[in-house]
């Protein structure tokens, strides 16, 4: 083989930090790109959210802080990830049913609660 012969394949791919790991992520291909594909830790960070949401609402708690003690964590944990029970229906149901996964972090999420409704998708799967 020849030095005339070489095939070069270049794939885009970028570093990507998921959960204080780096992940490398290639380009969004949407034809492609399986279905049901979803990061673990963002459902278990709704679903959480969405516990400790009624756990206040049914009166099982009084405050954040009560939480927090029983589950072993700070308030400010709590505070932070409760925010994910206030995303929009639309952006909810494209995580947990069509398990879409979101180009923002679970850090990143909880700015998305401070915009409208409408405006949620943008920021989540932009």
């Amino acid at each position: 083989m020849t030095k005339n012969d070489t095939v070069r394949v270049f794939i885009p791919l970028k570093l990507q930090r998921r959960n204080g790991r780096p992940k490398i992520v290639a380009p969004r291909i949407e034809a492609l790109s399986p279905t049901g594909i979803q990061d673990p830790h963002v459902l278990k960070a709704i679903g959480r959210a969405w516990s400790w949401r009624r756990k206040l609402e049914s009166g099982e708690f009084a405050t954040i802080q009560d939480i927090a003690r029983a589950e072993n964590v700070t308030d400010r944990f709590i505070s932070r990830i409760m925010q994910l029970a206030f995303l929009s229906p639309d952006v909810l149901e494209r995580l947990l049913i069509w398990r879409e996964p979101p180009s923002a972090t679970i850090a990143q999420m909880p700015e998305a609660t401070y915009l409208p409704w409408a405006e949620q998708m943008d920021l989540v799967f932009a």
